[in-house]
């Protein structure tokens, strides 16, 4: 006959096993839970390839990526001195030489590295989270709505590089002043160009160069001045809103074609250099010639406070009322074509460079 002591051992002695048996259980099903912390080899792989692709994209079309921004925002007025891009970047060599293509570049790949590498990461997080980790099926609208987010998440994280990026690109091309800030700024020191033409038979007006100093022509120095006389580090942030507004379609659409046009253009077999190039090339294009006005705003806005170009706005609508009107719809498409031939090749070795260091460090 048992005890009750032994009894109450025997019971007490099963719900311990019982309860290690679940601990056992609860401990696998962690095991198999899809770890995702933030400093994971696989994460940082992204980061990393991320990074090196954009800096690796933006090197390669410099030369027109500084030429589509002075065309964009140089006055109707100064009888448009850049036309075309052939002539454009012949002068721009014939009066600053290689370092006039490369100018703004050394910010650009500052900021572009960064953000290349929120954007990809964030992408790559947000596929797995939409789908469950695999669990659903990665559609065209989970592309565009990750590729979306990822794009508000990378701009706004580097915005104020962007625009100071955006100056110095123009600061020291020979864009004629409008006429009240040539007026009031008739004690600016000498130009800083070595060399300016105008069409107009008239007085020749200064240049924008002509309004900044040496140690404002630097990343530090341009940022400083920004700070300084337009509102702090608010000013930084000037056309935050029209650019979210730009890139998150732009992204979307860029990473949802890209891998549409991937399922078609590099099937299995298939995935030589040349097609994978195709691929992004046609993505870029795509998504850039459907979001361009956005781009054109952006610009307008992040120059607004230089008195030289005699842009004022008191806002994205404001700016795009002006545009219109002033410009015609035409004006919200103004530096296209050069933006076209800089996306192909840009697009292309982004997606490429990413590809490839991501295979590399074995995150595919």
């Amino acid at each position: 006959m048992t005890s009750p002591q032994t009894s109450a051992s025997a019971l007490q002695s099963k719900d311990q096993l019982e309860s290690s048996q679940h601990a056992v259980k609860v401990a696998e099903a962690e095991k198999k839970k899809p770890t995702t912390t933030w400093l994971s080899p696989q994460l940082s792989s992204y980061f990393i390839a991320g990074g090196i692709a954009g800096a690796a994209s933006r090197t390669v079309v410099s030369p027109l990526e500084r030429l589509k921004i002075i065309q964009q925002v140089q006055p109707p007025s100064s009888d448009r001195q850049y036309k075309g891009v052939w002539s454009s970047l012949v002068r721009m060599w014939r009066e600053e030489g290689f370092k006039g293509y490369m100018r703004g570049n050394g910010i650009n790949c500052l900021r572009i590295i960064p953000y290349s590498a929120v954007q990809f990461t964030t992408y790559e997080q947000l596929k797995k989270w939409f789908t469950g980790f695999g669990a659903k099926p990665l559609d065209t609208p989970t592309r565009l709505c990750a590729g979306a987010l990822a794009g508000i998440t990378s701009v706004c994280s580097t915005y104020p590089l962007d625009l100071v990026r955006s100056r110095l690109s123009i600061a020291t091309a020979s864009i004629p002043m409008q006429p009240s800030a040539a007026a009031s700024s008739s004690t600016a020191q000498p130009a800083l160009a070595s060399a300016y033409h105008t069409a107009s038979t008239s007085a020749p007006r200064p240049a924008a160069a002509s309004v900044f100093t040496p140690e404002e022509l630097t990343m530090w120095g341009m940022t400083l001045k920004v700070m300084r006389e337009e509102g702090g580090v608010r000013a930084l942030y000037r056309g935050l809103v029209p650019t979210a507004m730009g890139v998150a379609p732009y992204v979307g659409i860029n990473f949802a074609s890209y891998e549409a046009l991937r399922g078609i253009i590099t099937p299995p077999g298939k995935s030589s250099v040349h097609r994978k190039l195709l691929c992004g090339a046609l993505a870029g294009s795509i998504s850039q010639t459907l979001t361009y006005p956005f781009d054109v705003l952006r610009r307008k806005m992040q120059v607004t406070g230089m008195n030289a170009l005699g842009y004022k706005y008191n806002g994205a609508w404001d700016a795009l009322g002006s545009i219109v009107r002033t410009e015609g719809v035409r004006g919200l498409y103004r530096g296209l074509w050069p933006n076209l031939l800089k996306v192909a090749p840009s697009i292309a070795t982004s997606f490429f460079t990413y590809e490839l260091v991501k295979d590399m460090l074995g995150a595919s």
